[in-house]
């Protein structure tokens, strides 16, 4: 990381939402070792899941089945794996601290979120969490022909809210999010709290807060003297 950016003029914000606005590892853990447990497998240490989380189900499943894993195998564990999530993805899913502070702060200007996650179950966590009103736009990983890191998502939300490249700015925890943001031409802000912020040492990003509202300030005091 270089100079931070100059954050003048950011009206669009476009947060990731796993690791970034929400904590929702325990849950993503509990369901991947459920499919495991229901295939005959051995349940996997939380920590290793969470490594492979942030790119979609398909790839959660490849990566939670292993090499030996058929084609057949991860489709069969993709749907369990679905099924059981939507009954278990706000057991222990909480936003994390200062997020909804933040948002608070931030209203004004156009918040989005653009996750791989499917965009149901986004909405729906969204709105179990009570942080739905906050987002003009909710994108998921089937709102598109392409997943993150492809600039798809991005570059429609500029479309639909007029922002330029300038005036964008990317919120994530890991190097999805970064390669994201370099891939539409937008500024990208990391978090090093998040279940993928161990990736943003190889990947990082323009700069790092360690709290939402730390981002806030930060647009905050720029407003000011703008």
């Amino acid at each position: 990381m270089g100079t931070e950016p100059n954050l003048n003029g950011t009206r669009l914000l476009i947060f990731d939402l796993d690791g970034t606005l929400i904590d929702s590892e325990a849950d993503l853990v509990q369901s991947v070792n459920a499919v495991r447990t229901w295939m005959g497998l051995d349940p996997l240490p939380a920590k290793l899941v969470a490594t492979y989380v942030g790119r979609g189900v398909p790839v959660l499943m490849r990566r939670a089945l292993g090499e030996d894993a058929s084609e057949e195998d991860i489709a069969r564990g993709v749907d369990y794996f679905l099924h059981f999530y939507q009954e278990h993805m706000l057991d222990h899913t909480v936003p994390y601290p200062g997020v909804r502070e933040a948002l608070e702060r931030l209203n004004g200007r156009s918040l989005a979120v653009l996750t791989n996650k499917p965009v149901h179950f986004s909405r729906a966590i969204l709105e179990g969490l009570r942080l739905a009103p906050y987002f003009s736009f909710v994108y998921g990983g089937n709102s598109f022909e392409h997943k993150k890191p492809h600039p798809v998502g991005v570059l429609r939300l500029m479309e639909e809210t007029g922002a330029s490249a300038a005036e964008t700015l990317m919120v994530g925890d890991s190097d999805t999010d970064v390669l994201t943001g370099r891939n539409a031409g937008v500024k990208i802000c990391g978090v090093t709290y998040g279940i993928g912020s161990h990736t943003l040492q190889n990947t990082p990003p323009d700069f790092l807060v360690d709290d939402l509202r730390e981002l806030a300030g930060k647009l905050a005091a720029r407003s000011s003297t703008a």
